[in-house]
């Protein structure tokens, strides 16, 4: 009997969709377990307009029924932090997502903004704005042992791209919340739920070796007249002066990440089927 595919959904809400989906079809099938991922795309955030011919080429609309199907699900980051969960086209379908991934009790890993969403939806924490955004690659504490961080030594180093940071004062206070690690720079890195197989990463560890700097020629393109004033991505080029030479400093952190959630998925899946054929 051969090893069961495991079906993982994402509802990819970045900028740059098809990159983000070449990015998750390779961390996600790194490993010897057989994945198959279906991306879908918000309904809500397309109503009254077509939707684009490269989103309905790669991704399908939000389907429940097909998300009950599912043996984990992501959510992914959004260049949204700058304005109120409220402000979000298709916050009401995220929410019902949400209540649909607390019910169903399969393994959810929340990614940047769709960690801060997630976090605000089942917990009430708050978003609050960075006074400049964080922008590069960074070392990380861990804080509290984590199957997720397994193989990874203190210091290892993560992208971070985010203009908005979670209130941690409302993390620590919470008793289903526990922060596993921050960054150098005392941010956050992961978010883990004690009581429910729900992941907050903060860091956008599916990011390759050019991501960062995509991400920064975006923004200067989309705001030129800000040039001057743009972050640009720390700790990251060989050669800072001319942001040349991007160095992929993360590659083991990203491997053995999505290595360790990858069987995690596994795990509960082999303990679901275990529990069901038990009750037969």
């Amino acid at each position: 009997m051969g090893t069961k595919t495991l079906n993982i959904g994402i509802l990819n809400v970045m900028h740059d969709k098809s990159d983000t989906q070449k990015r998750f079809d390779y961390v996600l099938k790194q490993q010897n377990i057989p994945v198959k991922v279906t991306y879908f795309y918000p309904m809500m955030h397309y109503q009254g307009r077509t939707v684009p011919e490269e989103v309905a080429r790669i991704s399908e609309p939000l389907n429940f029924i097909k998300v009950k199907k599912m043996d984990a699900f992501i959510v992914t980051g959004a260049p949204l932090e700058k304005i109120d969960f409220l402000e979000v086209t298709y916050w009401d379908e995220l929410q019902e997502l949400f209540q649909l991934l607390k019910q169903l009790n399969i393994p959810q890993l929340y990614i940047c903004w769709g960690a801060m969403a997630a976090a605000n939806f089942y917990y009430g924490i708050e978003k609050q704005m960075l006074a400049h955004k964080l922008f590069g690659i960074y070392g990380q504490e861990v804080l509290t042992k984590s199957e997720l961080l397994e193989g990874l030594p203190q210091g290892f180093t993560a992208p971070h791209a985010r203009y908005a940071e979670l209130n941690h004062k409302q993390i620590r206070e919470n008793k289903n919340l526990q922060i596993t690690a921050l960054s150098e720079t005392k941010h956050l890195f992961l978010v883990e739920a004690k009581d429910a197989p729900q992941v907050f990463l903060f860091a956008h560890l599916e990011y390759g070796k050019e991501a960062l700097a995509k991400e920064y020629q975006r923004e200067l393109k989309a705001y030129p007249d800000q040039a001057e004033i743009l972050a640009k991505p720390q700790n990251y080029y060989e050669d800072f002066e001319q942001m040349e030479a991007p160095i992929f400093s993360w590659s083991d952190t990203q491997r053995l990440f999505f290595q360790n959630w990858v069987l995690q998925v596994k795990k509960a899946c082999d303990y679901k089927s275990k529990k069901n054929s038990d009750a037969v």
